[in-house]
C-alpha cells in the first residue's frame, strides 16, 4: 500500500463522517445569541418605559388668531366650535376657520358642543390642529394626550383599544 493509496482510503472515510463544525463557530452562535437577547430586552424595556411615562404637559399659551397660525407649532386658539365630525370638529374665529382634531378621547363627538366657545391647545400641522387640552367656556379642562402626530401604534396599544 503505498502513501497515495493510504490518502485516498483516509479521504474515503472522511467523506461519510459528516463534517463537526469548528471550535469557534459555536461561541459565534452563542454571542450572537446573547447579543440578539440584549438588544431585545433593552428595545423591549424602552418601549416599556415610553408606555409608562407620564405625557409632557404643555404649559398655558395666549391664544392666537386662527389665521396667524404656523405650521408644525405649539399654538393656543380660541373660538366658536362651527362643526363637529366624529373626532375632530371645526373651530372659528373672526379671521377663520381650523379643524381640530382630537384623537381618541374625541370618538363620538362628545368633547364639544356646536355653537360653544372653547380654547384649543396643540399642534399645528398638515393643515390642522392635533389638540392635546381644551379648555371650555365654564373653566372645564379636558386633556387629549400628547400635541403631536398621531403615534405609531404598536400593539400593545392597539389592544388597548379593542371593545371586546
Amino acid at each position: 500500500m503505498s502513501i497515495s493509496d493510504n490518502a485516498n482510503t483516509l479521504h474515503h472515510t472522511d467523506a461519510h463522517q459528516p463534517p463537526l463544525p469548528p471550535r469557534g463557530r459555536k461561541h459565534a452562535a452563542a454571542f450572537g445569541l446573547a447579543a440578539l437577547g440584549l438588544v431585545v430586552g433593552v428595545v423591549g424595556g424602552a418601549g416599556a418605559m415610553k408606555l409608562a411615562s407620564p405625557s409632557i404637559e404643555m404649559a398655558p399659551m395666549r391664544p392666537v388668531v386662527i389665521s396667524a397660525m404656523a405650521g408644525n407649532s405649539l399654538v393656543t386658539i380660541k373660538g366658536k366650535v362651527a362643526e363637529i365630525f366624529g373626532n375632530k370638529f371645526v373651530i372659528q374665529d373672526d379671521t377663520g376657520r381650523a379643524l381640530v382634531e382630537t384623537g381618541p378621547e374625541g370618538e363620538g363627538g362628545k368633547l364639544v358642543a356646536s355653537n360653544e366657545t372653547v380654547t384649543v391647545q396643540g399642534r399645528f400641522d398638515d393643515g390642522f390642529l392635533h389638540g392635546s387640552y381644551i379648555v371650555h367656556e365654564d373653566g372645564r379642562t379636558e386633556s387629549l394626550g400628547p400635541a403631536s402626530k398621531p403615534p405609531h401604534r404598536g400593539p400593545l396599544e392597539m389592544l388597548k383599544h379593542l371593545k371586546l
